[in-house]
Parts: C-alpha cells; structure tokens; sequence
C-alpha cells in the first residue's frame, strides 16, 4: 500500500475499502453511527474531518492506522500534501 499522506488520499483509500467490502455509504453510516453526507465529505478529502470520525471508518470497515517513520519525498510527492 502506498503512503497516504493527505485528506484526499485516506479519502479515496476509505472509499476503495468501502466498495471492496460491498457497502455504499448508506449502508456504512449505519454501522458507523456517522451521517452519510460526512462520510462523503471524508471519501472527497475534505480537510477539517474530526479525527474520532475517521477511527470509527476504520472501525466498521474492520481496519486500523498504523503510522511508521516517512520514507524519503520527492518534489512531487510534497507538492500532493499541498
């Protein structure tokens, strides 16, 4: 898996776990106990997203964030946080 290292990319990461599991985000907001329209917001990688809300994602679709040190950037994977 490639680091993730903006909004957008846990995002779409997020809504790749969501689809590979068969849900829509009806059905995940109903396990999550998060409004539908947030989880939207988190797929698009709107930044602002309380982190409590992202560990209950992670939680329903039966995943968990592991944080390691940074691999070395180039300019180009910089310029993607921004």
């Amino acid at each position: 898996m490639a680091p993730m290292r903006s909004a957008s990319q846990i995002g779409s990461q997020l809504r790749r776990l969501r689809k590979a599991q068969g849900l829509t985000q009806a059905d995940l907001a109903a396990t999550s106990g998060l409004r539908q329209e947030l989880i939207s917001r988190i797929e698009q990688g709107h930044p602002g997203v309380h982190l409590e809300a992202i560990f209950k994602l992670l939680a329903a679709l039966d995943q968990e964030m592991i944080l390691q040190p940074r691999t070395r950037s180039s300019a180009s994977d910089i310029a993607d946080i921004f």
